[in-house]
Formats: structure tokens, sequence, C-alpha cells
């Protein structure tokens, strides 16, 4: 189906980036704007602004596993992984022995990759097995078994995210504009009394507004405060922590696969710049926070939802479970001071697919995002897919997984739990706040 001659973009990161390159390319006469509330892109506070991300065609969902291949073929054999935005240094995936979910996980992983890259992914079925792949990490390491993908690597996050927004700028044709955007905007009945609101722009703090005849929520973690996502998408903080290392140790470690142990959900990808990044992929800390409900027009009306909470360090409980890691991964580092730890914000679905579609409320309301935390490998490919969605072309299996074709039911909370796509662990009720209250009550024993 055409498209409109005026589209705005939400958002500065891979969904909206990568929409707007596709856009360029496939629709040429349409005007794109892109609204991103930082100065610069990638903004500081985005998801995909620290040192890696894993590239992996490593997923229980055979879906996921063709479309994160093609994504990888790109990272290998074009400029989108050239300058060292790409590292194939593979990925081994582990289980522990009490893990039931995590091993059929696993094994599911290894059957899509397998027929995929072949003889480059291989069982270890015992921890063994394991350490002969990893020789530096401890002998303590609990774990069963699990299989290594020297297909896989991971990118440089930001600096995909600089290159993407370097192809916009080369091409000179999309607008850029600076602004957080506060609310929608809409227009009532425009074609007829029982026509659907039509989403016309945005209005941004401060009062200025921005037309359009397409509006694309590229938002990632903060959507929840523009739409009404209750029960249909959480926002949720996972923790990050790096670690200085020295010269030696870097060229020790340097060359290992990463390792993401799917019990735990705690990943390391090998250091760069002597720093040592150990991350969790887990349910994650929430942020509750009151807004007024997004709509036509105000309501008075609030709710709670969890949004970002940028600037704040990770928790003592999050820290307790990389000491925990350490301990079995890298037992030398236990102790070691961590030189930064940050809070990186998701945007979790149900199932963990991603949410890429047209609002079912709104006209000329569409959403790219719902990451889940497994986005950023597809960056080279999502945009295709995302306007593959607005013309209506989308493939069916993704179509199906994608689609928003429910009015979300009225609720009051964040208390929805969601179980995600079976790779994540942890606490499913978390609160931030509540965990940072937590982390400065002990430091204050600490000091006494």
């Amino acid at each position: 189906m055409a498209l409109p001659p005026k589209i705005l973009i939400v958002g500065g990161g891979v969904f909206g980036l990568s929409t707007a390159l596709s856009l360029r390319e496939r629709h040429p006469a349409s005007q794109i704007t892109l609204v991103e509330s930082a100065s610069a892109i990638p903004n500081p506070h985005g998801s995909s602004v620290d040192t890696s991300r894993i590239v992996r065609a490593d997923y229980a969902s055979a879906a996921y596993s063709r479309l994160a291949n093609a994504a990888v073929q790109r990272w290998r054999s074009t400029s989108w992984g050239a300058d060292g935005r790409y590292t194939q240094n593979g990925l081994l995936l582990v289980y522990p022995s009490d893990s039931p979910s995590a091993q059929a996980y696993a094994r599911k992983s290894y059957a899509n990759v397998r027929a995929i890259e072949g003889e480059n992914v291989v069982f270890l079925p015992s921890q063994k097995d394991v350490l002969r792949v990893v020789p530096p990490y401890g002998e303590e390491l609990d774990v069963a078994g699990g299989y290594v993908n020297w297909g896989s690597g991971w990118s440089d996050a930001a600096a995909g995210v600089r290159f993407a927004k370097g192809l916009l700028d080369a091409e000179g044709k999309t607008v850029f504009r600076t602004g957080e955007v506060e609310r929608v905007l809409f227009e009532e009945g425009a074609s007829s009394p029982h026509a659907k609101p039509k989403a016309t722009g945005v209005a941004l703090v401060g009062g200025e507004t921005i037309e359009a005849d397409l509006v694309v929520l590229a938002t990632g973690a903060w959507t929840g405060k523009l739409v009404d996502l209750r029960g249909k998408a959480v926002a949720t903080g996972q923790a990050i922590a790096y670690i200085k290392i020295s010269d030696a140790e870097q060229k020790e470690l340097e060359n290992l696969p990463t390792i993401l142990n799917f019990a735990t959900g705690i990943f390391m990808i090998p250091p760069r710049g002597n720093l040592l990044k150990i991350a969790r992929h887990a349910y994650g800390y929430r942020n509750p926070t009151t807004v007024p409900v997004p709509g036509v027009s105000p309501s008075g009306q609030t709710m709670q939802v969890s949004l970002p909470e940028t600037g704040v360090p990770v928790p003592l409980e999050g820290e307790e479970a990389f000491r925990d890691a350490l301990r079995q991964l890298l037992p030398r580092f236990v102790n070691r001071p961590f030189a930064e730890t940050r809070i990186c914000w998701y945007m979790d679905t149900p199932t963990g697919d991603f949410l890429v579609s047209y609002h079912p409320e709104y006209e000329g309301l569409f959403l790219a995002t719902g990451g889940s935390g497994h986005a950023y490998k597809f960056f080279p490919v999502i945009g295709d897919k995302v306007v593959d969605a607005m013309e209506g072309t989308l493939e069916p299996e993704f179509r199906d997984l994608w689609t928003w074709n429910e009015i979300v039911a009225q609720k009051t909370d964040t208390d929805d739990l969601f179980d995600g796509d079976g790779s994540r662990t942890g606490a499913r009720n978390a609160i931030l706040k509540d965990e940072l209250a937590r982390t400065k009550k002990a430091a204050r024993k600490g000091v006494l």
C-alpha cells in the first residue's frame, strides 16, 4: 500500500534509524522527519549506546533465527560490520543441571542454529567440554553442558548507531529535529462521526508541534507514556557492570567466545579497551511512575506505568548477582571494584516478540518497539520489516507475531507479569526504588 507524503519518526535508536533508512530507499518521495529527545545520536540514555551487543542467530524460535541470520550476513559482509563494528568471536550458551527450562531453550536454539551454521556449531555435552572452549574460566563453573556457535559475534553498539545516523546524514534527505515529545496529537472524526481518531503529529515539551500524516513511535522504553500499553508492553531495567582489567588480562580474554547462561541470564562479552562487561538478561527492575492516560484529549485520569529512571547505578542485588557469576567464571575478579554500573532499559512484551504494527484504535499511528532486549542484532534488516508492516506486505510469520490486533483493556497498575520468550530469569517483581533503598540501607550499615 502507498504511504503518505509526511512521515514523522519519534526516536533515533535501532528501530527509528533503520526505519528511516528503509523509507528513504523505498519511498524517496516521502518527507521523513526524525525527532530525538537528546541533542546527539546515539542518545546517552538509550539502550543501544554502550560498548557491545550480542549478534547471534541463536534462538529457540525458527523465525527469529532466520531473520537474525539475514542480519548476521550483513554484519559479516557489508559496511555495517566494518571498522570494528562487528567481531565474530563465537557464542557459548550453557545451562546448569537444575534448570530444565534453560536446557530446553538451549537445545531448541542449538537445533535451529545448527541448521544454519552447520559445523560452526558444536554441542558440548558436559562441563569438561565447556571448559575446553574457555580454559581461563573457573572449574567451579556450574554448567551441565551447552554448545558453542563460532558463527556468532558481537557489535559495538554505539558505533553501529553512529554508522546508521551517518548514512542518513550523508544522504541529506532526512530532517532531524531535537525535542522531547510530550504527547501525540489527534484529530477526531475527520472523515465521519464513526471514524477512528487520526494522529496528526506530536507536541513537544515547551509547546512546539510537528505535523505529519503518519506518526511512527520508535521510542523504546519511553513508549508507555505516549500510548497506553498496559498489558501490552512494560519497561524493565537490566543490570550492566564493567571491570577494569590489565593489558595481560585483556590479551588473555579478548578472543574468547561470549558466554551466556540461560539459567541465570548472566552474559559476558570479551573485553575491549581494558574493560570487561558483565550483564544480565532477566525480568529486570520496574519503575512505577504516575502519568496522564494518553489519548485523543486530556481526560484528567492518570495511570501507573514503568518508565526509565536514568543515571542510577545497579542496585546491590544486581552487583551481588554479578559477584556470584564471577566467582564461578573468573574468580580472580570477584573482589575487583566495578569501574562503572548502569541500568539498560528494555521495552518488554509478554512473549518477547516485537511490536511492529498500526495502533488498533487510531489512524496514522504506527509503533515500532518492543525490542525486549534482543532487537539490536537485527539493525541491518529490521527497518525493511517495519516498512513491510507499514505497507501491509510483512510475511505472515512475523505479521502474526508483531501485529497489535486487540484494544488493551483499561488497567490501573504495572503488575502484569510477562513470561518473555523463555530466556529470562531472576525475580519477577523487583521494584527499582525499593532495591535502591535496600542498597542505601546496606551502605549505612557497612559504615557503622
